[in-house]
């Protein structure tokens, strides 16, 4: 797919703010999401609540920039937006009910560490990613959080009566149809900012059948901003281990981020790459255990904007670490965008998470068609599909272990790198033949579209001459 704009390009100002808007669209939800469950599971009040979220998006604002502009040895320099991650719900939730926020804030700043430190090693780890794995792990990501889609559009608990109504099918559907027309029938900048135009027009269908809630818009502050060490700072051991484990669990996610984000923006990333994305990562979790807000992770739902809007651009995410930041700091900002129907977010879900398992899959082609790799895939694929749609596959684990590998990202990887690294190597011979063939395939499908055009201007010309006759 060509890219509107490339890595380094930057749009004009106002194309920039719009582009910017629709990646804080797609991904303010989560970040709200994350402290207002934590807050709301362990008791705190409304306002205590309010002041985690007003966190929650200013450090992701700032480490979204650091992220994306880079500051020395830290921050990948690719368009990754930064906010608080599910993988830590669990467990922050587990922590809060024993030892309050205080005990969150504690083991998510040691946690952080972890990822610092995982960073340095990164060279290694991008030796067990050759495009076999990559593939897996890229194809996963975008797969394994399909169903949060599915739980935006149902709006409910599954089992309740209000699970996936049908005026929240119908918003769905309009918003995924908003999204698929322009992408298809427009250009240029009208086709990059497909998202967002999703997005509003769901939201405006939304108004007019009266689900949307502007009381948050009306309730919410003017000016806002958090608080740092509010809660202080508790140190107890299993929570530090609990906590370290999920961090773990992001390295694999994060990684698995990037290398779709690159191959999104048709650019490599190598060991040292890795090592500044992970820094950024580490770093940013330590400042936000510091500015009282959940740890931070790459969200993989703006790696999909990117493959179907074509602009690539740092500077673009960029500005929406800027618009992160203003909505930690005016909270009635953060409140409008919150307004959003999950129906309409679960629409436009279904074709950023979908973009991310297309990512995989082309990199998967790219890779030999030995009988070793269609292996170390389809049991890879299907380990890491396994725990996600059947999560009581781990019930009977020791519980450390469970939550370790409840992620069907992180299972996933973690049996195609093992499997990749034990079945015995394809010959040389076999797998030559095997990227032989492949590009011969490739060059013929270029001929053919080669001729194809060819004809086309042939034919053009003619017509246009038989029409002046």
């Amino acid at each position: 797919m060509k890219l509107l704009y490339t890595l380094n390009q930057r749009p004009p100002h106002g194309l920039t703010l719009l582009l910017a808007l629709q990646h804080m669209l797609a991904s303010i939800g989560g970040i709200v999401a994350v402290p207002l469950i934590v807050g709301a599971s362990i008791g705190l009040p409304s306002e205590e609540i309010v002041s985690l979220i007003n966190a929650a998006l200013l450090a992701s604002g700032i480490v979204t920039i650091a992220q994306c502009i880079g500051i020395g040895p830290v921050g990948i320099r690719l368009p990754v937006v930064m906010g608080s991650s599910f993988a830590f719900l669990g467990v922050a939730i587990a922590i809060g009910k024993d030892g309050g926020v205080s005990s969150i804030m504690g083991s998510a700043l040691v946690g952080s560490f972890v990822v610092i430190a995982a960073s340095f090693y990164m060279d290694k780890v991008r030796k067990l990613f050759p495009t076999v794995v990559s593939g897996v792990v890229v194809t996963l990501i975008g797969l394994t959080i399909l169903p949060v889609a599915m739980n935006w559009v149902g709006d409910a608990p599954a089992v309740s009566e209000e699970f996936a109504t049908l005026p929240k099918l119908f918003l769905a559907i309009v918003s995924l149809g908003i999204v698929i027309g322009v992408s298809v029938y427009c250009k240029g900048a009208v086709a990059a900012s497909a998202i967002v135009i999703g997005l509003a027009g769901g939201y405006i269908v939304a108004l007019s059948l009266g689900m949307v809630d502007l009381e948050q818009i009306s309730s919410a502050a003017w000016v806002g901003g958090p608080e740092p060490l509010k809660y202080g700072l508790t140190f107890e051991a299993s929570a530090i281990v609990s906590m370290s484990l999920v961090y773990i669990v992001v390295i694999a996610e994060a990684t698995g981020d990037f290398m779709a984000l690159a191959n999104n923006c048709h650019t490599k990333v190598d060991g040292k790459d890795l090592k500044r994305g992970l820094l950024g990562d580490g770093i940013g979790s330590t400042l936000s255990s510091i500015l009282t807000a959940m740890p931070l992770a790459s969200f993989s739902q703006n790696v999909g904007i990117v493959g179907i809007t074509g602009v690539a651009s740092r500077y673009v995410v960029a500005a929406t670490g800027g618009l992160l930041i203003l909505g930690g700091l005016f909270p009635k900002l953060a409140a409008l965008a919150v307004t959003i129907p999950k129906p309409v977010l679960g629409g436009v879900g279904f074709v950023m998470f979908g973009m991310i398992a297309y990512a995989g899959i082309r990199m998967l082609i790219k890779a030999a068609d030995t009988k070793r790799n269609a292996l170390v895939i389809c049991v890879g694929l299907a380990s890491g599909l396994a725990v996600t749609f059947e999560p009581r596959l781990l019930q009977h684990l020791p519980h450390d272990i469970a939550n370790f590998l409840h992620s069907g990202i992180t299972t996933g990887t973690i049996v195609t790198v093992l499997l990749h690294q034990l079945l015995p190597k394809s010959s040389s011979k076999e797998e030559q033949e095997a990227l032989a063939e492949s590009q011969a395939q490739v060059e013929q499908e270029l001929v053919e579209k080669n001729e194809s055009a060819e004809a086309e201007d042939t034919v053009a010309p003619a017509t246009l001459k038989a029409q002046q006759d």
